[in-house]
């Protein structure tokens, strides 16, 4: 019996091993849980600096809007589980994109795979287009998007997403926006067609809003990336739209160069 209990509580701590206990944002960074290829982004995407600039705290409630692969959420849940709340912002359930509805399939599976990291993230749905609840109005108390301005862009929906932002928000609550950057002047044609936004841009939309521009930060500036490139963002890593020709070039200059902003919404 103390033999069969032995192997009983070995096999229940290999299956948490990846589990993240504390809320301590170095921790969760490094740890296991994380996919490998995931991490090795960190380089470019400054987790930690990043949400230390946004003023992410572990008791808070974060709406992560379009959240993907779940990047971000790796990091996000694992440091909310335990007295805060994530709320992830995914496509919608009846969209009729097959796009949508594959990355949303992946999100649930990678949810459903890890409960002890993920089990208590609240799974919403973001609709720009048509509207949606991302989060109970007034709730939040920030709501973060990583490098999606662009691509509400393209169906004009762009300000319609600021403003649920807006919505979702408590007074007081912070907007946190990481988008790859365009050299001023760029037109709206091609800020959708190369996926570089204008900074201007972005705070105008956050201004009509509502939102009050509270800092910017460079910790995701890429010096390297001139913003001007044959696939528009999609030529450097990880994409590397034009394969192996010049690759040695893009993955010289790395990912994109990217403004790092926080906006607040007044408390009155």
């Amino acid at each position: 019996m103390k033999l069969k209990q032995m192997l009983m509580a070995l096999a229940c701590t290999a299956a948490v091993a990846g589990t993240v206990e504390a809320a301590d944002l170095k921790a969760v960074i490094e740890g296991e849980h994380r996919t490998e290829s995931y991490a090795a982004r960190d380089q470019y995407r400054n987790p930690a600096e990043t949400l230390e600039f946004l003023g992410i705290a572990p008791d808070m409630t974060v709406v992560e809007i379009s959240p993907g692969g779940g990047w971000y959420t790796e990091i996000l849940a694992p440091y909310l589980k335990d007295k805060g709340t994530l709320y992830a912002a995914h496509f919608p359930a009846n969209s009729e994109s097959s796009y949508f509805q594959r990355s949303l399939d992946g999100f649930k599976q990678k949810l459903a795979a890890d409960k002890g990291n993920y089990g208590k993230v609240k799974l919403t749905e973001f609709d720009p287009a048509n509207g949606s609840e991302i989060a109970p109005a007034g709730s939040a108390d920030a709501v973060v998007t990583f490098r999606n301005v662009h691509n509400w862009m393209r169906g004009d929906n762009d300000q319609n997403a600021f403003d649920q932002f807006f919505t979702a928000l408590k007074p007081g609550g912070v907007l946190g926006v990481v988008e790859h950057r365009a050299k001023p002047g760029t037109s709206r044609e091609d800020m959708i067609s190369s996926g570089y936004v204008t900074q201007d841009h972005v705070i105008a939309l956050a201004k009509k809003a509502g939102f009050e521009l509270e800092g910017t930060s460079e910790v995701n500036a890429n010096p390297k990336d001139t913003a001007k490139h044959p696939k528009g963002v999609w030529t450097l890593p990880p994409v590397l739209s034009l394969g192996d020709q010049d690759k040695e070039k893009y993955l010289a200059i790395g990912e994109s160069d990217r403004m790092t902003l926080r906006f607040r919404k007044p408390k009155s």
